[in-house]
Order: C-alpha cells, then sequence, then structure tokens
C-alpha cells in the first residue's frame, strides 16, 4: 500500500512539494494503488513481482516525468498505457491544469482497469481500447510511453500523432543507447537523456523534431 506521508517525503526529495502534488493527488495514487493490487491477481498489469514496491516501480517512476511536461500542454497521449504508467498517474496529477489525457491501450481487460481507476479517483481522462496503428486522433503537444516497444517501433508508432511541436517523453532501460542509435537509422530526431530517478538503469528519453529519413 502507498504510503502517504513516506510518498509525500520521496516527492519533496525530487522537488515536488505539496504546492506542486497536493496531499489530495497523493490519496488519489493510494486509491491507484489497491486497486492495481486487487486487479493484478487477475490480470497481468505490472509484474508481479513489482507490485509490493509500486511506489518505486510504478507511482514515482511516472511522476518524475511531471516537471518534464512543458508549459502550454493542452493534450497528453500515453501509448501502449497497460496498467496506466506513466499515463493515469500523470492524468491524476494534471487534474488541476486541464489538459486533455488520452491513454491508447489495445487490451480490453486492461482498459476496464484503467476506467474504473479514473472513476474512483474522479479523474478526467480518455481511455481508448485500440491499436495505435487504427487511432484517429489529431496531433498531441507531448506524447509519453514507458516499457512498451524498442525505440525505433516506437518512433513509428508516435510520428502518426506528431506534428512540430511535439515532445516524447519515454521511460527507458539499460539499452537506450543502443535503441537510439537504431532509431537514428531510420529517424531524424533531437534526444536528450537523464537518468531516472528511481532505477539505476533507466533513462528519460525526450525526443523532439522526430521525422522520417527520406528515401534514399
Amino acid at each position: 500500500m502507498l504510503d502517504l506521508n513516506g510518498f509525500s517525503a520521496r516527492l519533496r526529495k525530487i522537488g515536488l512539494g505539496p504546492e506542486i502534488v497536493s496531499r489530495e493527488t497523493i490519496e488519489a495514487l493510494a486509491v491507484y494503488d489497491a486497486q492495481l493490487t486487487k486487479w493484478n491477481k487477475a490480470i497481468n498489469l505490472v509484474s508481479k513481482s513489482t507490485v509490493k514496491d509500486a511506489e518505486t516501480r510504478h507511482f514515482l517512476d511516472s511522476v518524475q516525468l511531471l516537471p518534464l511536461i512543458p508549459a502550454g500542454t493542452e493534450t497528453l497521449y500515453d501509448l501502449g498505457s497497460g496498467g496506466g504508467f506513466p499515463g493515469l498517474v500523470l492524468a491524476i496529477l494534471l487534474k488541476d491544469r486541464g489538459i486533455d489525457v488520452h491513454l491508447i491501450e489495445a487490451d480490453q481487460r486492461k482498459c476496464t482497469f484503467l476506467r474504473e481507476v479514473a472513476r474512483l479517483t474522479d479523474t478526467p481522462v480518455m481511455v481508448h481500447a485500440e491499436r495505435i496503428e487504427g487511432i484517429d486522433l489529431p496531433p498531441a503537444d507531448v506524447i509519453t510511453a514507458r516499457a512498451f516497444a524498442p525505440l525505433d517501433q516506437l518512433c513509428a508508432y508516435a510520428h502518426r500523432l506528431w506534428k512540430k511541436q511535439t515532445v516524447g517523453l519515454f521511460l527507458k532501460g539499460e539499452s537506450v543507447e543502443q535503441e537510439l542509435t537504431a532509431a537514428q537509422n531510420q529517424w531524424t530526431l533531437n534526444a536528450s537523456l537523464a537518468p531516472s530517478q528511481t532505477a539505476s538503469s533507466g533513462h528519460i528519453l525526450t525526443l523532439t523534431d522526430l521525422a522520417p529519413l527520406p528515401a534514399s
């Protein structure tokens, strides 16, 4: 169970005090955590080995993207949302900013879970039970994803929903440098890497200016 006081203290350590993440928001995340534990027994939302450490492995891991969302963002799309990390966590955090958050997930059972957590936490969010290849949405300001696809494939998915000003925020593992090399064989992009604050081998990859390489 997500510890309210402990989680609040951990947020302050990464610069997210109560003026940014309120007690009410942390309580909503605790409701989410309880539902994750309950539902994960029947649906593979996250690895069973990580449920007991969900505070770090899933919630704090997602929260660390909050400071990277640009001012003026109006739309955020989360690709392959699964159990809602990072998309639904960000939707809960962004409730007061009026950002339209869309979660795209092909698994109907996972979508049912996402809608139930959104209902219980009174979080305005759109859940799309569709494959990304078939989604019909206008381009987004911010696109997020975690543990969804290798970067070259992720770029292909994201580019369908990309515009000139779009920012991609992707949580990646230790193979991110190799993934970047492979992606640059097919895409032009500006990339910056920052270390994850929750996993020693993790990275936050920020992408801008994504476009396919011209055909040779």
